[in-house]
């Protein structure tokens, strides 16, 4: 028997996204994926690819159990929640593809004018960092319509990669400093600061 497929949205608390979660998984566990045009998705998402084709469609952050849809500011969510939310379910229902194969990571947009890309020694503190960020971060960051990645720790300093409805949200910079680096200042006294390589 087949279980039907439910949808429900969700603000976040940026107010461009929108977080559309489905009662089936959509990506394993831990795994999340962004793409920022249609020719992004291309050959990688079938579901985002289609969801660019939407005039108001800026982004599309895909994760465990959930879609995140950044819109243009032009056009309010009440005018176009409902059929966001029909189409996802669709998709779903229909059983069609939401990934085919997940993109290389890409690089900052301030790597492209030949600028190195910050790569970080492994640390002693790799480790715990991840654990922190995985046990008290993830879980509330993806109840937001987000992710977070944990880039590395150079002399005190961590760097994270803010994804989905995180990126760009007028909030992030506020939970940054207040919520993850007083959280890992607490157990690493080694930690002295957080910031995001794209705030």
């Amino acid at each position: 028997m087949q279980v039907p497929v439910n949808i429900y949205s969700e603000m976040t608390p940026n107010p461009s996204t929108m977080k559309f979660v489905a009662n089936k998984y959509l990506l394993l566990s831990g795994e999340s994926v962004e793409f920022t045009s249609g020719a992004d998705a291309k050959g990688f998402s079938p579901i985002a690819e289609e969801l660019f084709k939407f005039p108001f469609v800026r982004g599309v952050f895909i994760a465990s159990n959930f879609v995140t849809i950044t819109k243009s500011d032009n056009i309010p969510w009440d005018f176009i929640t409902m059929e966001i939310r029909e189409f996802i379910k669709n998709w779903i229902a229909e059983a069609k593809d939401i990934l085919i194969q997940m993109p290389a990571p890409k690089a900052t947009p301030e790597a492209t004018d030949d600028t190195p890309k910050k790569v970080y020694a492994p640390s002693e503190y790799d480790d715990a960092i991840r654990n922190l960020l995985d046990e008290y971060v993830k879980p509330a960051v993806e109840t937001d319509g987000g992710a977070i990645e944990f880039r590395g720790y150079d002399q005190g300093v961590v760097t994270v990669l803010l994804k989905g409805s995180c990126a760009g949200c007028p909030s992030s910079t506020a939970t940054l400093k207040g919520g993850i680096e007083n959280l890992l200042k607490q157990h690493l006294p080694e930690v002295t600061e957080v910031i995001a390589e794209n705030v």
